[in-house]
Protein backbone atom coordinates (compact mmCIF):
# COMPACT_ATOMS: atom_id res chain seq x y z
CA UNK A 1 0.00 0.00 0.00
CA UNK A 2 2.86 2.66 1.09
CA UNK A 3 3.93 1.79 -2.77
CA UNK A 4 0.99 3.17 -4.24
CA UNK A 5 0.84 5.71 -2.05
CA UNK A 6 4.39 7.31 -3.26
CA UNK A 7 3.72 6.58 -6.24
CA UNK A 8 -0.18 8.46 -6.73
CA UNK A 9 -0.60 11.64 -7.54
CA UNK A 10 -1.42 14.10 -4.01
CA UNK A 11 -4.94 13.88 -4.65
CA UNK A 12 -5.25 10.06 -4.63
CA UNK A 13 -2.64 9.84 -1.76
CA UNK A 14 -5.05 11.67 0.39
CA UNK A 15 -8.08 9.55 -0.86
CA UNK A 16 -5.54 6.83 -0.22
CA UNK A 17 -4.73 7.93 3.40
CA UNK A 18 -8.22 8.19 4.47
CA UNK A 19 -9.31 4.43 3.37
CA UNK A 20 -6.42 3.68 5.26
CA UNK A 21 -7.37 5.66 8.18
CA UNK A 22 -10.58 4.30 8.02
CA UNK A 23 -9.80 0.82 7.72
CA UNK A 24 -7.66 1.40 10.49
CA UNK A 25 -10.21 3.05 12.66
CA UNK A 26 -12.47 0.27 11.80
CA UNK A 27 -10.29 -2.63 12.77
CA UNK A 28 -9.13 -0.88 16.16
CA UNK A 29 -12.98 -0.79 16.94
CA UNK A 30 -13.45 -4.14 16.17
CA UNK A 31 -10.72 -5.63 18.05
CA UNK A 32 -11.79 -3.28 21.42
CA UNK A 33 -15.83 -4.12 20.68
CA UNK A 34 -17.28 -7.10 23.56
CA UNK A 35 -17.41 -10.46 21.93
CA UNK A 36 -20.94 -11.46 21.88
CA UNK A 37 -21.99 -15.28 22.21
CA UNK A 38 -23.76 -16.91 19.32
CA UNK A 39 -27.42 -17.68 20.17
CA UNK A 40 -26.86 -21.11 20.69
CA UNK A 41 -29.77 -24.00 20.61
CA UNK A 42 -29.74 -26.23 23.41
CA UNK A 43 -29.00 -29.87 22.32
CA UNK A 44 -32.43 -31.57 21.77
CA UNK A 45 -33.76 -33.61 24.32
CA UNK A 46 -35.02 -37.05 24.88
CA UNK A 47 -38.33 -37.13 23.68
CA UNK A 48 -41.28 -38.67 25.96
CA UNK A 49 -41.37 -41.83 24.29
CA UNK A 50 -37.61 -42.45 24.23
CA UNK A 51 -38.01 -42.02 28.22
CA UNK A 52 -40.87 -44.16 28.52
CA UNK A 53 -39.05 -47.10 27.05
CA UNK A 54 -35.76 -46.83 28.87
CA UNK A 55 -38.25 -47.18 31.53
CA UNK A 56 -39.53 -50.48 30.87
CA UNK A 57 -36.28 -51.82 29.55
CA UNK A 58 -34.43 -50.67 32.82
CA UNK A 59 -37.56 -52.19 34.97
CA UNK A 60 -36.88 -55.68 33.04
CA UNK A 61 -33.22 -55.82 34.55
CA UNK A 62 -32.67 -59.57 35.62
CA UNK A 63 -35.41 -60.96 33.66
CA UNK A 64 -34.20 -64.04 32.66
CA UNK A 65 -32.21 -64.91 28.59
CA UNK A 66 -34.81 -67.40 26.69
CA UNK A 67 -33.51 -68.05 22.67
CA UNK A 68 -36.75 -67.05 21.09
CA UNK A 69 -38.57 -65.44 24.22
CA UNK A 70 -40.33 -62.21 23.71
CA UNK A 71 -41.79 -61.79 27.37
CA UNK A 72 -40.72 -61.22 30.85
CA UNK A 73 -40.42 -64.88 31.42
CA UNK A 74 -37.93 -64.98 29.32
CA UNK A 75 -36.67 -62.44 25.93
CA UNK A 76 -33.81 -63.33 23.31
CA UNK A 77 -32.29 -59.73 22.29
CA UNK A 78 -35.07 -58.99 19.59
CA UNK A 79 -38.30 -60.19 21.01
CA UNK A 80 -36.55 -57.92 23.87
CA UNK A 81 -37.16 -54.86 21.54
CA UNK A 82 -40.49 -56.28 20.04
CA UNK A 83 -41.99 -56.59 23.98
CA UNK A 84 -40.91 -53.13 25.48
CA UNK A 85 -41.57 -51.15 22.03
CA UNK A 86 -44.84 -52.50 22.28
CA UNK A 87 -45.47 -51.67 25.82
CA UNK A 88 -45.78 -48.38 24.52
CA UNK A 89 -47.93 -48.90 21.57
CA UNK A 90 -44.87 -49.08 19.08
CA UNK A 91 -45.24 -52.42 16.55
CA UNK A 92 -41.49 -53.47 15.97
CA UNK A 93 -40.63 -56.52 13.47
CA UNK A 94 -39.05 -59.76 15.75
CA UNK A 95 -35.94 -60.47 13.78
CA UNK A 96 -32.50 -57.92 14.62
CA UNK A 97 -32.45 -58.08 10.46
CA UNK A 98 -35.99 -56.52 10.13
CA UNK A 99 -35.62 -54.20 13.20
CA UNK A 100 -32.25 -52.57 11.49
CA UNK A 101 -34.33 -51.79 8.09
CA UNK A 102 -36.55 -49.51 10.05
CA UNK A 103 -36.53 -46.46 11.32
CA UNK A 104 -34.15 -43.49 10.56
CA UNK A 105 -30.16 -44.31 10.74
CA UNK A 106 -28.48 -42.17 13.97
CA UNK A 107 -24.98 -41.31 14.14
CA UNK A 108 -22.90 -42.89 17.76
CA UNK A 109 -22.75 -39.65 18.93
CA UNK A 110 -26.10 -38.45 18.50
CA UNK A 111 -27.59 -41.31 20.19
CA UNK A 112 -30.82 -40.39 22.80
CA UNK A 113 -32.83 -42.44 25.37
CA UNK A 114 -34.95 -45.04 23.35
CA UNK A 115 -32.57 -45.88 20.08
CA UNK A 116 -31.92 -49.05 18.93
CA UNK A 117 -28.35 -50.23 18.63
CA UNK A 118 -27.03 -52.54 16.57
CA UNK A 119 -23.93 -55.22 16.97
CA UNK A 120 -21.77 -57.10 14.34
CA UNK A 121 -20.96 -59.70 17.25
CA UNK A 122 -19.18 -61.47 14.57
CA UNK A 123 -17.82 -58.16 13.48
CA UNK A 124 -19.11 -58.07 10.37
CA UNK A 125 -23.19 -59.35 10.52
CA UNK A 126 -25.69 -57.55 12.62
CA UNK A 127 -26.44 -60.40 15.33
CA UNK A 128 -27.66 -58.23 18.49
CA UNK A 129 -29.95 -55.20 18.99
CA UNK A 130 -30.83 -53.20 22.36
CA UNK A 131 -31.92 -50.04 23.55
CA UNK A 132 -30.11 -47.08 24.43
CA UNK A 133 -30.21 -45.47 27.82
CA UNK A 134 -28.04 -42.53 27.30
CA UNK A 135 -25.40 -42.01 24.71
CA UNK A 136 -23.09 -44.64 26.50
CA UNK A 137 -25.30 -47.06 27.68
CA UNK A 138 -27.58 -49.81 26.64
CA UNK A 139 -30.29 -52.37 27.53
CA UNK A 140 -30.65 -55.60 26.22
CA UNK A 141 -31.21 -59.27 26.73
CA UNK A 142 -27.89 -60.70 25.84
CA UNK A 143 -27.22 -64.51 26.05
CA UNK A 144 -24.01 -65.02 27.83
CA UNK A 145 -24.63 -64.54 31.55
CA UNK A 146 -28.73 -65.08 31.00
CA UNK A 147 -30.45 -62.02 32.34
CA UNK A 148 -30.96 -58.37 30.63
CA UNK A 149 -28.58 -56.24 32.31
CA UNK A 150 -27.40 -52.66 30.83
CA UNK A 151 -23.94 -52.30 30.00
CA UNK A 152 -21.77 -49.18 28.78
CA UNK A 153 -21.01 -49.02 24.64
CA UNK A 154 -17.46 -47.57 25.98
CA UNK A 155 -16.56 -51.41 27.00
CA UNK A 156 -14.35 -52.80 24.41
CA UNK A 157 -16.05 -55.38 23.75
CA UNK A 158 -19.49 -53.35 22.62
CA UNK A 159 -17.71 -50.38 21.09
CA UNK A 160 -15.53 -52.42 18.64
CA UNK A 161 -18.73 -54.48 17.71
CA UNK A 162 -20.81 -51.41 17.40
CA UNK A 163 -22.43 -51.31 14.07
CA UNK A 164 -25.38 -48.77 13.60
CA UNK A 165 -28.00 -47.10 15.56
CA UNK A 166 -31.78 -46.78 14.29
CA UNK A 167 -34.32 -44.20 15.87
CA UNK A 168 -37.75 -45.66 15.68
CA UNK A 169 -39.55 -43.45 18.49
CA UNK A 170 -41.70 -40.59 16.87
CA UNK A 171 -43.55 -38.05 18.52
Amino acid sequence: MLVLLAAAPRADRAIVRGILLAALALSFAAACSPRVQPNLAPPPQPDAKGLELVGIARSLIGAPYLNGGTAPEGFDCSGFVRYVFGEVGITVPRSVRDLAAIGEPVDRDHLRPGDVIFFAIDGHTISHVAIAVTADTFVHAPSSRGRVREESLNVDYWRTRFAEARRITHE
